[in-house]
C-alpha cells in the first residue's frame, strides 16, 4: 500500500445525528450513513470522518464521551457500526473516528470513580487540585463560559475542566491513563477502522505548576495548547500504537501557529501526519456572541493559506477546509446564498480541491447548505451558546435580539442541521464531484507547489500549482462583481487546456474578464 496514500485522499466529514435518519425518529444514525455511502462514493471521497459516535450523555453533542468502546443508542449498535465499516470497506472508502481524549464526560466510569474518594485508584485519571481561599486553582476560563474549574462537594476538591462542567480533563500525566488509550484506540484499529481525527490534541499535556494566566493573556485560549509534554505523548503514542498500523492521524490544531505545526507533522518527528489549523475559523470568545469579528477579506484570507504552505514546505503536510462542525457554513461565510449560489459555491469548492493539502469536506457543502435562520434563542441547542447566554445575562440585560443575531452569523449550530435528502445530488454535487475526478488524474494537485499571483489583490484569487513541467493556473472572482483580471507576463498561455469552471469555458487571455464568482481552471503548456 502507498503509504502517502493520505496525501492523496479527500475526506468528508459526518456529523452523524444530522446526516441521515433511517428510521424516522428525527435523529441521524449508522444505519443512514450506510444507506449513503453509495451518493458518497459516487462523489468521489476517499475517507469517511465520523464526528463522535460513541456512547455519550450529549451536553456537548458527543463530544463529551462515557464509553469509549461502545456505540451511542440514539446512533444503533456495535453491529451497526460494524456493518457500516464493512460495507465502507467493500466500496473502497476508509472510515476513521473522532478520538476525543482530552477529556472524557463525568458520567464515564473513569470519572465516577476518581470522584469517589482522593485515594481512589482512578482519582489520578484527572486533574483535582485543593480550594485556594474559596477560590478556583487558578484563573483559567472554559471555553464555553466561566471558570475552567468546578467543585466538587464529594471531596472538597477542584477538577479542570477546559470545556464543559461536564467534561473532565484527563489527566495525561498518568501513565496508566494513557495506556487506557492506547488500549482503546487499539480495540478500533483492530476492528478494522483506518484511523483517527484527534479533537484538540495540542492540550493533552498541561503545565503543571497551573500558574494564572501570564501578563496580557488573560482569557486567551490559545493559552491551554503545546503544552511542555506534549510531544513526548505524541510519539509515545505512535510508538505504541500508530506505527503498527497503516492508519491515517488528523490533529486538530487550535492554538498551533503555522511556525509551530512541523513540530507535529514534521516528516521525522513520528507524531502527527497532518494537521488543521483555526487560523481561518470563525472566533467563537464568549465575548463575540454579542459582537461578532469582522468577516476575512481576501487578502486576509488567502495569506492564511499562503503563510501555512510556507510554514510546512516541503516537510510536513496539512488537512485543509472551509466548513466543519464547528463553525458557520462557509457559503454563508464567503458566498452569496441569494443571487449566486451555485456560482459562489463551486467557487469555494475549486479552491479547497486546487489548494495545498488533503482537503475535507463538511457534509452539505457538496450540496449548497447555508446557514439556518434561527428565530428564537430556544431554536440553538449548542453547550457553548447556552453558556454564553447565561453568563453573558443576556435576558436580564435586554441583549437577547442582539445576541440572536450574532449567534446567526457564528453559531456552531449552523453547520448540524439536518442534511435534506429531496434536494440531492444537485448540480453543486455534480461539479464537487468532476472536481474531485480532476484531482484524481493528476499528482499536480497533491504535490504541486502552490504559488499566489497577487496576494494583495483582495478580490480574485489566482495562483498556480506547477509539479515539474506540469503546471495549471486557477482564477477565482470572490466577488458579486465582474472583474478585471491581468495574468502576469512571466506566465505562458501560448498552449492552454480548459480543465474546468462555472461558466462555459473561455480561452485565455492576458486580460481576463471574470463575471461575478466566476472560477475557470486551466492547464498551461
Amino acid at each position: 500500500m502507498n503509504n502517502n496514500w493520505w496525501k492523496e485522499a479527500i475526506i468528508y466529514q459526518i456529523y452523524p445525528r444530522s446526516f441521515k435518519d433511517s428510521n424516522a425518529d428525527g435523529i441521524g444514525d449508522l444505519r443512514g450513513i450506510l444507506s449513503g455511502l453509495d451518493y458518497l462514493k459516487n462523489l468521489g471521497v476517499d475517507v469517511l470522518w465520523l464526528s463522535p459516535c460513541f456512547a455519550s450523555p450529549n451536553v456537548d453533542n458527543g463530544y463529551d464521551v462515557s464509553d469509549y468502546e461502545d456505540i451511542m443508542p440514539e446512533f444503533g449498535s456495535m453491529a451497526d457500526f460494524d456493518a457500516l465499516l464493512a460495507a465502507a470497506h467493500e466500496r473502497g472508502l476508509k472510515l476513521i473516528l473522532d478520538l476525543v481524549v482530552n477529556h472524557s464526560s463525568d458520567q464515564h466510569r473513569w470519572f465516577q470513580e476518581s470522584r469517589k474518594s482522593k485515594h481512589n485508584p482512578y482519582r489520578d485519571y484527572y486533574i483535582w487540585k485543593p480550594t485556594r481561599t474559596a477560590a478556583p486553582p487558578n484563573d483559567w476560563i472554559s471555553f464555553f463560559s466561566g471558570p475552567a474549574w468546578s467543585l466538587d462537594p464529594q471531596t472538597g476538591e477542584y477538577y479542570l475542566h477546559l470545556f464543559a462542567k461536564q467534561q473532565p480533563d484527563l489527566n495525561w500525566e498518568n501513565p496508566a491513563l494513557r495506556q487506557e488509550i492506547y488500549q482503546m484506540m487499539r480495540f478500533w484499529l483492530d476492528k478494522g477502522v483506518d484511523g483517527f481525527r484527534m479533537d484538540v490534541i495540542p492540550f493533552l499535556s498541561k503545565d503543571t505548576t497551573f500558574a494564572n494566566y501570564p501578563a496580557g493573556r488573560f482569557g486567551d485560549l490559545t493559552y491551554y495548547a503545546n503544552g511542555p509534554r506534549i510531544h513526548e505523548f505524541l510519539q509515545e503514542m505512535q510508538h505504541q500504537v500508530l506505527r503498527h498500523y497503516n492508519c491515517l492521524t488528523v490533529g486538530e490544531g487550535f492554538g498551533v501557529l503555522a511556525e509551530q505545526a512541523n513540530l507535529y507533522v514534521g516528516k521525522d518527528r513520528h507524531e502527527l501526519q497532518m494537521i488543521y489549523h483555526f487560523d481561518h475559523a470563525v472566533p467563537r470568545e464568549e465575548a463575540r456572541f454579542l459582537a461578532p469579528a469582522p468577516e476575512l477579506s481576501l487578502i486576509e484570507l488567502r495569506g492564511i493559506f499562503n503563510r501555512w504552505n510556507n510554514a510546512l514546505g516541503s516537510d510536513g503536510w496539512q488537512n485543509i477546509y472551509f466548513g466543519n462542525h464547528d463553525n458557520p457554513r462557509v457559503l454563508s461565510r464567503f458566498g452569496n446564498i441569494d443571487q449566486y449560489r451555485y456560482e459562489s459555491a463551486t467557487m469555494l469548492a475549486t479552491v479547497l480541491l486546487t489548494q495545498r493539502g488533503t482537503p475535507s469536506l463538511y457534509q452539505g457543502d457538496e450540496l449548497g447548505m447555508s446557514n439556518h435562520l434561527f428565530a428564537e434563542i430556544e431554536q440553538l441547542t449548542d453547550v457553548q451558546v447556552k453558556n454564553a447566554y447565561q453568563n453573558l445575562e443576556v435576558a436580564q440585560k435586554g441583549l437577547s435580539e442582539q445576541f440572536l443575531a450574532a449567534c446567526n452569523s457564528i453559531a456552531r449550530d449552523h453547520a448540524r442541521t439536518p442534511i435534506d435528502w429531496k434536494k440531492a445530488p444537485n448540480e453543486i454535487y455534480d461539479y464537487y464531484r468532476q472536481l474531485i475526478q480532476l484531482r484524481k488524474t493528476n499528482l499536480v494537485w497533491v504535490h504541486g507547489d502552490c504559488i499566489d499571483l497577487d496576494p494583495a489583490d483582495n478580490a480574485i484569487w489566482a495562483y498556480t500549482r506547477q509539479l515539474d513541467k506540469d503546471q495549471c493556473l486557477i482564477v477565482c472572482n470572490f466577488t458579486d462583481k465582474n472583474q478585471l483580471f491581468d495574468l502576469p507576463e512571466a506566465l505562458s498561455i501560448e498552449k492552454t487546456v480548459w480543465l474546468v469552471g462555472n461558466y462555459p469555458p473561455v480561452g485565455i487571455r492576458q486580460k481576463m474578464q471574470l463575471k461575478p464568482y466566476e472560477t475557470r481552471v486551466y492547464r498551461l503548456y
